[in-house]
């Protein structure tokens, strides 16, 4: 078998920001919170660290600052080394002065690395699924198999409005790939992929060359579609936690998902913990009349009201009588005295002002656009 070592991770940084506009206007897929103190990158930067791979690009596009600031050296995840280590790889203008359409056009803008890495196998990934997952038994599966093409699906029930926005995959017994719908308007029982893919390093290189000639930008159409029957393709079921972020419910619903402790054990293990950057912050305040059940409450919160099955971010402030409730609040927001914020995502730097109530609903959360003042 490789060595885990001899693996190359490839991340896309701003894929999919279309299903998340209101979270993605001013930063990278990436960069979205998540989980009281995490970003999205940290999911599967993480898994490719814990599994052994010692070598990380982040393929960029657009509005990366805070991607950047957030990831530095890479230090956290044991990333900042003289050979291998994190690379940041900024976009890259086409000859008519666009940035890359797809996957196949950012590869292209990263072949050099690709090439210069001497990796022997690749590992590529989105941002926008939540998941602690071991990529040693997928590699292993990729070997077994012989396969040109490796993709990582899970399995699930959906609504025809969330299967628009997925690829799914077609899986025989043998677990070869045999047909791939991207965005099929179906519902019930189905594979999603995960958009992590695996191939050997010079396979890939060699659909990038050919890609470039005959300008095709999309992975999964130009290549998991039209050339399926070309290649060997086979799809490898991952049975762990998963949410597939493409939508502010399906965000929502995965942050909510963190109040259950064994899904919380599973993504946040011990044994596999996801690494963020530290910051050195005082642990969170909680005044004689705070009142908090069931939440993820982040360092240097200030708690002085009520907060009920809730996501509090660093240095967020919940003032006398206020109520939070079912509510994702990001960074820096306050929630003023008897104001009250249910069923909720606020973005950072927010407030919600004095006897205020702002209530969504479960199926379809209100939002407060980062900065505002309601």
């Amino acid at each position: 078998m490789a060595s885990m070592g001899n693996v190359l991770g490839l991340i896309f940084a701003n894929m999919h920001e279309e299903n998340l506009p209101e979270l993605t206007k001013a930063r990278a897929m990436a960069s979205v919170p998540f989980g009281a103190r995490y970003r999205l990158v940290d999911f599967p930067l993480s898994s490719m660290v814990n599994s052994g791979m010692t070598q990380v690009g982040i393929i960029t596009q657009a509005k990366y600052y805070s991607l950047m600031d957030h990831l530095g050296m890479g230090s956290e995840w044991d990333l900042a080394r003289k050979t291998g280590g994190l690379h940041i790889l900024p976009p890259y203008g086409r000859s008519d002065n666009g940035v890359y359409r797809g996957r196949l056009e950012a590869l292209a803008g990263a072949a050099e690395f690709i090439h210069e890495s001497g990796a022997e196998y690749v590992i590529m990934a989105d941002s926008n699924v939540v998941a602690n997952m071991d990529f040693k038994p997928i590699i292993e599966f990729h070997e077994k198999k012989g396969a040109d093409i490796t993709c990582v699906y899970g399995r699930g029930v959906y609504s025809s409005e969330r299967a628009s926005k997925f690829t799914v995959l077609c899986v025989d017994d043998n677990d070869a790939v045999y047909d791939v719908l991207s965005r099929p308007a179906i519902s019930g029982e189905m594979n999603p992929a995960l958009n992590i893919y695996v191939t050997k390093r010079e396979f890939l290189e060699n659909i990038i060359r050919e890609s470039e000639c005959r300008s095709l930008y999309s992975f999964e159409t130009d290549i998991l579609q039209h050339k399926l029957h070309d290649f060997k393709v086979f799809g490898y079921k991952y049975d762990g936690y998963f949410e597939i972020i493409d939508s502010m419910k399906s965000y929502y619903k995965a942050n909510q998902d963190m109040m259950n402790r064994d899904v919380c054990h599973e993504v946040f293990s011990l044994d596999k913990p996801i690494y963020t950057k530290v910051r050195d912050v005082a642990p969170a305040k909680y005044g004689i009349d705070a009142n908090v059940k069931g939440s993820l409450i982040a360092d240097g919160c200030i708690i002085d009201g009520t907060v009920e099955n809730s996501v509090l971010f660093r240095g967020v402030v919940v003032g006398k009588g206020a109520v939070v409730r079912n509510s994702i609040v990001m960074q820096g927001t306050v929630i003023e005295e008897k104001a009250s914020f249910i069923n909720g995502i606020a973005d950072k730097d927010a407030a919600l002002t004095k006897n205020r109530t702002i209530t969504g609903s479960m199926d379809y959360p209100v939002f407060i656009s980062k900065g505002a003042n309601v």
